[in-house]
């Protein structure tokens, strides 16, 4: 390779880069937006208000609950919590670690969480504390910026299994 290719294939690569740069913006404020985002979330769980919980979800979002039922659109995911609010979870108190955020597109985030919640009076059936009186699951949202706002598209809650018995 001359010097004058290698010169020339350092410039193509640096246009390239700049060019990707620019084509991906800092994700630094979407972060602090999509972190309150959760922790109004997290309120609004403790405070038992489905109505605040259910907010950000899209009107076309799906969400998987912890024993795999999928909830199809906003109205119906609002409605599933107000009735878990007004039972098992009454009482709930809910803690939330946001793990990650990523940002596969420009207008794209995938927000990965533990929440363990404590507090509940029941649990649905197949589910089981993580440890006694503590229910762990992992949370996922994908997020998607619309209009300058971010809207939860899709979402799935894991619960934590127990550590198994030592032998």
């Amino acid at each position: 390779m001359t010097r004058s290719s290698v010169f020339t294939s350092l410039a193509a690569l640096s246009l390239l880069l700049l060019s990707t740069a620019c084509n991906n913006p800092d994700h630094a404020q979407d972060e602090v937006d999509l972190r309150q985002l959760v922790g109004a979330q997290t309120e609004a769980w403790n405070a038992h208000d489905a109505t605040a919980w259910s907010k950000d979800f899209a009107d076309d979002a799906e969400f998987v609950n912890i024993v795999g039922t999928v909830f199809q659109g906003h109205a119906e995911i609002e409605t599933r919590h107000a009735a878990i609010f007004a039972s098992i979870f009454k009482a709930s108190h809910d803690t939330v670690t946001v793990r990650k955020v990523v940002f596969p597109g420009p207008d794209v985030a995938v927000v990965d969480m533990v929440h363990e919640v404590t507090g509940h009076t029941g649990l649905p059936p197949g589910v089981q504390n993580t440890e006694e009186g503590l229910l762990r699951t992992q949370m996922k949202f994908v997020l998607k910026r619309t209009d300058g706002q971010w809207r939860i598209v899709a979402g799935q809650n894991t619960d934590v299994k127990p550590a198994p018995a030592a032998p």
